[in-house]
């Protein structure tokens, strides 16, 4: 190109327009003019133009070198004017920087300026405590948007319950720095937006097993869109003191307005499974599941949830959980009450109630009723022929033994082993004869016979 000659003010003239509208004459060095096209993703964040990405190049004032240019498999550009131009592995302005220096060689100081118009697909591994870890490719359409590590979370199925959302672990795949910790508890929390980078190709996510349990941390996470909402029944298995050891399968209960709940609950588990036993430990129930890095224990305490509401202890449900409910070493009377109106204690137990009462049989009493009220509730003893003082307890233990005691009877008495014992699920009482009933009732079986001789003999003499 041939160069103007101008004089001393005209330079000056030309350098200070140049300046005002962006535009540099020949002979004065520039740098190509920053542009917020350059940085397509966020700052900080390098993206680097690899096979497929679309760019935009406008050479300013030659309009036959501008145009949208396609990056090759070869991570090359093949532009009008120079030829090939390898920007593979570049980010946007470095490759807007070496582009304009090929295209010095056919223009005087030229101003170049690269942006991206459509990038590649970005492949983006997760691993971990995700629901479906793998592979997973984005592509960009209608102006979409680079992901952030939430929307490849979401892909992925969302966490489980056993992550550990405080040490998410994001390596970048152009970098050979340690791995970027993100805590999305500060994200879920206080907004933190810097715990939810942008990601790029090749990127990789490891959401690790939590070493400890914090159920209000796994309740608030679950109502995110991190954790998917349970539509479908979970597999679990609930065995110790419940009436129906087993596996079922769980669904999300309903709630008053006729919406699903997020996820089964430990207590609806129990429910399911028939309710607690007599017998039942439940500050010490424990939530066995299995992750991706081993089995995990969860101590659930259900006293805790009766008494002071909280609700934490009613831990969600995911696929494979076991629920195991001990056996207590002793339960305070003045606790059965309470577990009793529990809504994970069944309804009602079987119990039979057999000899001389006013309704002898099978009764349906609430759980823990004391065998006080079951004789009440079968009309209690038969004011002739009962034997007041004390009954028998018969009762099929766990390990298949029957066992039976005598139980001196007070009406008048509270729960108490000796006096009133808490009845369990098929248990027996019963109430004997007195002693005068007794010899009644064997002196009429002897003069039996006798009777039906002499109502023979009445029957008869109406005839003759």
């Amino acid at each position: 190109m041939r160069r103007s000659t101008f004089g001393q003010s005209a330079v000056s003239l030309t350098l200070l327009s140049a300046i005002a509208f962006g535009i540099y004459p020949p002979g004065i060095a520039q740098t190509p003019p920053p542009s917020d096209s350059t940085s397509p993703i966020q700052p900080g964040v390098a993206y680097r133009l690899g096979e497929s990405d679309r760019v935009q190049i406008d050479v300013f004032g030659v309009e036959k070198y501008s145009g949208e240019y396609l990056v090759l498999a070869d991570g090359t550009l093949n532009l009008r004017g120079v030829g090939v131009v390898r920007v593979g592995g570049l980010t946007i302005p470095e490759a807007q920087i070496l582009v304009s220096r090929q295209y010095a060689s056919l223009l005087q100081q030229p101003v170049v300026t690269l942006s991206l118009v459509e990038p590649r697909p970005i492949q983006v591994a997760i691993a971990g405590e995700v629901s479906r870890p793998g592979s997973y490719t984005v592509t960009f359409a209608d102006g979409q948007q680079f992901p952030h590590v939430t929307d490849i979370l979401n892909l992925a199925g969302g966490i489980t319950q056993a992550a550990d959302v405080r040490e998410v672990r994001l390596r970048r795949a152009h970098s050979a720095d340690r791995p970027i910790i993100l805590d999305l508890g500060e994200l879920v929390e206080q907004g933190n937006l810097s715990q939810n980078p942008v990601l790029l190709d090749g990127d990789s996510i490891f959401v690790p097993t939590a070493t400890s349990s914090d159920p209000a941390q796994m309740r608030q996470f679950a109502s995110t869109s991190l954790v998917p909402q349970a539509i479908d029944p979970v597999q679990v298995a609930v065995v110790g003191e419940v009436f129906r050891p087993g596996s079922y399968a769980i669904a999300p209960q309903a709630t008053e307005d006729g919406d699903a709940a997020n996820f089964p609950t430990l207590t609806r588990a129990l429910q399911v499974a028939g309710g607690i036993q007599e017998e039942a430990d439940i500050r010490q129930i424990e939530l066995r599941r299995s992750t991706r890095s081993g089995l995990q224990v969860f101590t659930v305490n259900l006293w805790d949830l009766l008494q002071s509401g909280d609700i934490t202890q009613d831990l969600f449900l995911q696929d494979g959980d076991t629920i195991v409910v001990p056996t207590a070493e002793a339960i305070a009377p003045e606790e059965l009450e309470t577990l009793a109106s529990a809504n994970f204690s069944p309804e009602t137990i079987n119990v039979n109630v057999i000899g001389e009462v006013v309704n002898p049989g099978a009764i349906r009493v609430p759980p823990n009723t004391p065998l006080n009220q079951a004789l009440l509730a079968a009309g209690s003893f038969d004011p002739v022929r009962a034997q007041k003082g004390s009954v028998e307890l018969i009762r099929l233990n766990p390990n298949g033994t029957v066992s039976r005691q005598t139980i001196l009877v007070d009406l008048a008495s509270g729960v108490s082993p000796e006096n009133n014992p808490v009845l369990r699920n098929n248990d027996v009482v019963v109430v004997n004869r007195s002693a005068l009933t007794a010899v009644s009732d064997t002196a009429e079986e002897v003069f039996r016979p006798v009777r039906a001789i002499t109502n023979i003999a009445a029957f008869f003499r109406l005839f003759f």
